[in-house]
């Protein structure tokens, strides 16, 4: 690929740690062999020997998703070969590796100490969404950072199953207070900025913010009208529905889209949707435009100050909406790793060879042998790289004593057969791996949409010109990217995070890949950002961050072409639940949800998965690992008690 000269002035020429693995796909693999998977399917690679050191376009991996496609296409079986008989058989087979699934296999050894476990994963790592990178920086410090499952929100609103479990995995929510540093910033003078890109707002501004508003708006290049607009509904915002009941302005509110809201009840200029067009990705994943009104509220959107809504959230607000409104804990129980350091945890409790060490600090800097993980003297296997094609009874599943299981497996494929299955995968891949199901559970799968989304992290060598700019991070408006902040200050044990500016550092840098159409709704918008992600390629993504960070930081000499030094994108096409929100889903929160048939298990087979619980969080994920459980166990279950429904606990947020 011809480079232009901007992209040459970026560094995009230059040989920095991503371009190894480029569209997740080894260029060169010292002393492993590409081998063909099947005609016209895929190619696998053999198995790297430590994912979590692999940059470039990480994620989802191409091969997986290829099988898969030709599974839901109706093309796999055309040229698959003839299912080996593996002859291995086990008291619980679970397919998937993430969050969910290997809690599910913890779960089930704490019930059933003797059992036999196997883990199937699709992808060259486990932790499904909950993915660790690593960067060795040219002075040599190692950094960690997070590729997807980001934090353990919310201690306070765990279900006591989910708060047990992380203690019987050896995780100590308290001490993120200790290795969190919540003054990190402040102790260095960084504030917080916006980027105003001059395609959408006719010149390049980089603004810091402050509590009021009137103090930086006049700085932007917004216009006249919509600046006036802004400081008003940020500073002193009147009641926009004046005459109406709190019930009144909820129902309003409920069925009014933020844009809306701003544009046609608030009647601010049309600029404030581009300002706040990304703002509700991070939660609810979908912009402005699909968003209500009352959502914007509990996420901290500004312009509600004056409507006297109180603090209690309203029945139709979104699970995030409602957690965010009321959420009582700070934002600090973080790995290094993200939720990567959860996995950790639940893969040594599994697999103690596999991760070394006994405590939280040593879960962020084990090295996990790989080699040790498919060993057959465990009593649990966790098996990478091989995707699961079909799951049968072995007879009606009302009277069958097995499951059969056939999986992808270094060009060919294997059958295994389980006593008890958990399908911790995506809702939308069980009716193409399974005939079993009846029309309206399928319908119900179907439901699930995965919100896209890319999470990247780029290694500087130094963070000098956030110093020099007095800024931790930035918001970019409309941009191709969200914005961009230094990771989160997190020291445990012997990982020590940046101190002085000179030191290298991770940023992290996401997009929610939305689509700002008024007329799509939530599914919608998740399908069109998913085809619309798929489009795009490593180089792509990687000259637009190196474009933004060079226009955004460029007061405060960086320089693209040099202070990058490494760059890991991890495509989560496939990304998040979709929650239940209005004005879209006109059941919530009565019902009938699509959940409650969806995850219906049938013979020897349960369901798992944050799918299952419509809501895209660790202990969600869990929750439903432990009803998948309870489900194949029945009486003999011994588990505490979980949640069943989307969101913080009723009860606790006085609904």
């Amino acid at each position: 690929m011809s480079l232009s000269d901007r992209a040459k002035a970026l560094g995009m020429d230059r040989p920095i740690t991503r371009r190894d693995f480029l569209n997740g796909v080894a260029l060169t693999v010292a002393g492993a062999a590409a081998t063909t998977l099947m005609p016209g399917i895929a190619h696998a690679i053999m198995p790297v020997p430590y994912p979590p050191a692999l940059t470039g376009l990480r994620g989802h991996s191409p091969k997986a998703m290829e099988i898969m496609h030709a599974v839901r296409d109706g093309t796999f079986w055309d040229t698959a070969p003839k299912p080996e008989n593996s002859g291995e058989h086990y008291d619980l087979v679970v397919v998937g590796g993430g969050i969910s699934g290997l809690a599910a296999a913890v779960l089930w050894r704490q019930q059933q100490p003797d059992a036999k476990i196997l883990i199937l994963e699709n992808n060259d790592d486990f932790g499904g969404h909950a993915r660790r990178n690593e960067f060795t920086a040219s002075n040599g410090k190692k950094l960690i950072g997070y590729g997807g499952s980001e934090s353990l929100q919310t201690p306070s609103y765990f279900s006591p199953l989910v708060k047990q479990l992380l203690v019987d995995i050896g995780i100590k929510t308290e001490k993120f207070s200790d290795y969190y540093d919540q003054s990190w910033s402040e102790d260095r003078d960084l504030g917080e900025s916006v980027f105003f890109r001059k395609e959408v707002f006719g010149t390049d501004t980089l603004v810091k913010t402050t509590e009021l508003a009137a103090d930086w708006v006049r700085q932007t290049p917004l216009n006249d009208t919509a600046k006036t607009n802004l400081v008003e509904l940020i500073d002193s915002p009147p009641d926009y529905l004046p005459g109406k009941s709190r019930q009144e302005k909820f129902e309003i509110l409920s069925k009014t889209t933020y844009a809306d809201f701003l544009t046609k009840t608030c009647g601010y200029d049309s600029q404030l949707i581009a300002y706040f067009q990304a703002s509700t990705g991070a939660y609810f994943g979908v912009g402005v435009e699909a968003t209500t009104a009352l959502d914007a509220w509990g996420n901290g959107n500004p312009g509600f100050d004056g409507m006297d809504l109180g603090e209690v959230p309203y029945k139709t607000m979104s699970p995030s909406g409602r957690l965010v409104l009321t959420d009582p804990d700070d934002y600090i129980y973080h790995f290094p790793d993200g939720n990567a350091g959860v996995v950790r945890a639940l893969v040594r409790a599994l697999i103690p060879d596999a991760v070394p060490g006994t405590t939280m600090e040593d879960l962020v800097t084990a090295q996990v042998n790989y080699g040790v993980l498919d060993s057959p003297e465990n009593t649990t296997r966790l098996r990478l790289n091989a995707s699961v094609v079909r799951v049968a009874h072995d007879g009606p599943p009302s009277d069958a004593t097995n499951v059969i299981l056939t999986y992808v497996e270094n060009g060919g494929l294997k059958t295994v057969t389980g006593a008890n299955v958990v399908l911790a995968c995506w809702h939308r891949v069980i009716p193409h791996i399974t005939s079993e199901l009846p029309p309206a559970q399928v319908e119900a799968l179907n439901d699930q949409v995965k919100v896209p989304l890319i999470y990247t992290n780029v290694q500087l060598k130094n963070w000098q010109a956030f110093a020099k700019l007095g800024i931790d991070s930035f918001e970019c408006p409309s941009g191709f990217w969200d914005g961009a902040n230094i990771d989160m200050p997190v020291t445990m044990g012997d990982y020590a995070f940046a101190d002085k500016p000179d030191d290298p550092v991770l940023l992290h840098i996401s997009k929610v890949v939305v689509t700002p159409d008024p007329s799509m709704g939530a599914r919608d918008q998740a399908t069109a950002g998913r085809y619309a992600l798929m489009d795009l390629t490593f180089e792509q993504m990687e000259f637009e961050i190196r474009d933004m960070l060079d226009r955004a930081l460029k007061a405060g000499g960086f320089d693209a072409a040099t202070d990058i030094e490494a760059i890991t994108c991890n495509r989560w096409s496939h990304g998040y639940a979709l929650e239940y929100m209005r004005p879209w889903d006109q059941f919530w929160p009565d019902g009938p949800l699509p959940i409650e048939a969806s995850r219906k298990g049938w013979g020897r087979i349960a369901i798992a998965n944050s799918d299952a619980g419509a809501y895209a969080y660790a202990h969600s994920a869990m929750d439903q690992a432990a009803r998948a459980v309870s489900e194949l166990l029945g009486d003999k279950a011994k588990l505490a008690e979980f949640s069943k429904f989307p969101g913080p606990p009723l009860d606790m947020i006085g609904l």
